[in-house]
C-alpha cells in the first residue's frame, strides 16, 4: 500500500507566493502525467521528508490533492544549494502496471584493487536511466569494482542486477576507471598551467535553479 502524502492545490502563482509557501515550511510542487493536465500543488516539507525516508527516493506515493487521491513517483526536484533546501519538486502520476523512464542512483562498491596500488578512481556516471513499472524502481544500482586494476575500466555491461527494468545506456559506456597516479598528477599539472597564469583575466566568472 502506497504511503499518503497530503498535497494543496495552488492557485495563486505569484513569485510572492511562492516564498510565502516556504515560509511556512512548505513546498511548491507540480503534478503531471500522460492522462492529467500539469496542476501546481504544494506539500509539507516535514511529511516529505518522512515520506521518502519511508517508501525511498523512488518509491511510489499516493499523493492526496484534497480528497482526489494519485499514485505518483518524485521525477525531479530542485534544491537550494546554500541552504540545503528543497525548494521545488516534480510529482509523476503513474499507473503502477505501465512502465516508465526514471533516474536511479549509481553507487560503486568495493575498494578498486587499482587503488590499493596507487591509481586514481574516476567515476564517469553517477546516476543511471532505466525503464520499469513503478513498483519494481530499485532504490539505487550497485557496481563491485573491487577487482578493478590500474588502466582498466568498467562500463555499463559490467552491472550485473536482478530486477525487472532496463537499462537505457549503451553497453560499452564507461562507469569508472582507474587512473595511473603519473596520469593522474599530469592532469593537476596542466589545470593549474591553465588557471594560474597572473595575467590571465579570463574564466573568473563563476556561475539550480529556477522555479
Amino acid at each position: 500500500m502506497s504511503t499518503v502524502l497530503q498535497a494543496k492545490e495552488r492557485k495563486e502563482l505569484r513569485s510572492s507566493e511562492l516564498r510565502r509557501i516556504r515560509e511556512t515550511g512548505n513546498i511548491p510542487a507540480v503534478i503531471y502525467g500522460r492522462k492529467l493536465d500539469s496542476k501546481p500543488v504544494s506539500v509539507s516539507s516535514a511529511d516529505l521528508t518522512k515520506t521518502i525516508r519511508n517508501v525511498g527516493r523512488n518509491g511510489v506515493i499516493s499523493l492526496d490533492i484534497d480528497g482526489d487521491k494519485h499514485d505518483v513517483v518524485l521525477t525531479d526536484y530542485q534544491e537550494d544549494f546554500i541552504k540545503k533546501e528543497i525548494i521545488h519538486v516534480d510529482f509523476l502520476a503513474v499507473d503502477k502496471s505501465s512502465k516508465i523512464n526514471v533516474t536511479v542512483r549509481l553507487v560503486l562498491t568495493g575498494e578498486a584493487a587499482g587503488v590499493k596500488d596507487g591509481g586514481v578512481l574516476q567515476q564517469s556516471v553517477h546516476e543511471l536511466s532505466i525503464t520499469s513499472t513503478p513498483s519494481e524502481i530499485p532504490q539505487q544500482i550497485e557496481l563491485d569494482i573491487s577487482n578493478l586494476q590500474v588502466g582498466e575500466t568498467m562500463k555499463v555491461s559490467d552491472i550485473l542486477y536482478q530486477g525487472s527494468f532496463t537499462i537505457n545506456h549503451e553497453e560499452d559506456e564507461v562507469i569508472a576507471s582507474i587512473l595511473p597516479p603519473r596520469q593522474e598528477e599530469e592532469i593537476n599539472a596542466g589545470e593549474q598551467q591553465e588557471g594560474g597564469h597572473p595575467d590571465n583575466e579570463e574564466g573568473r566568472e563563476t556561475e539550480p535553479l529556477g522555479e
